[in-house]
């Protein structure tokens, strides 16, 4: 693999660790779903109907991607602001409680997904990834982007 940057380390969530969490906060943070979220329920229906054909959450590739054309050697993956860190430099600040976990949790997703791009890559994929907030503001244009991809084969 030719991604050699150090990885993050992250304590585990737990209190003997220092971090405390209320129990509506925590039942909040359960219903948060990793897969088939909406806005990746709405992106696949507009590949549908462009006439892409997908397959959804391939165990077998690197990241466990969202979407994957296999014939076409595409993923396609959906990424949630705060888990995965959009505009981050900007949002860690904003962190006010548990920032011992939380950064570094964010931090550690982050250099996971970049990992994941270079494997996928070297595997020889071509990688997109949306933020939720574009497919929810920009849906056909995500989709177009992915159509053009497609076309230039």
């Amino acid at each position: 693999m030719a991604y050699s940057e150090n990885k993050i380390k992250v304590l585990r969530f737990e209190e003997e660790n220092g971090f405390y969490t209320t129990p509506k906060r925590s039942q909040l943070m359960s219903k948060i779903k990793s897969k088939d979220t909406k806005p990746e329920i709405l992106f696949r229906k507009e590949l549908w109907k462009a006439g892409i054909r997908y397959r959804k959450h391939n165990k077998k590739l690197p990241g466990n991607p969202d979407i994957v054309n296999q014939k076409n050697k595409l993923v396609i993956f959906i990424d949630g602001e705060f888990w995965h860190g959009y505009n981050w430099s900007e949002k860690k600040t904003k962190i006010k409680t548990n920032r011992e976990f939380w950064i570094p949790k964010i931090e550690r997703n982050i250099q996971r997904d970049n990992e994941t791009n270079i494997r996928l890559e070297e595997l020889g994929y071509k990688v997109f990834r949306f933020w939720e907030h574009e497919i929810k503001k920009e849906t056909k244009k995500c989709v177009e982007l992915v159509f053009l991809y497609l076309n230039d084969l």
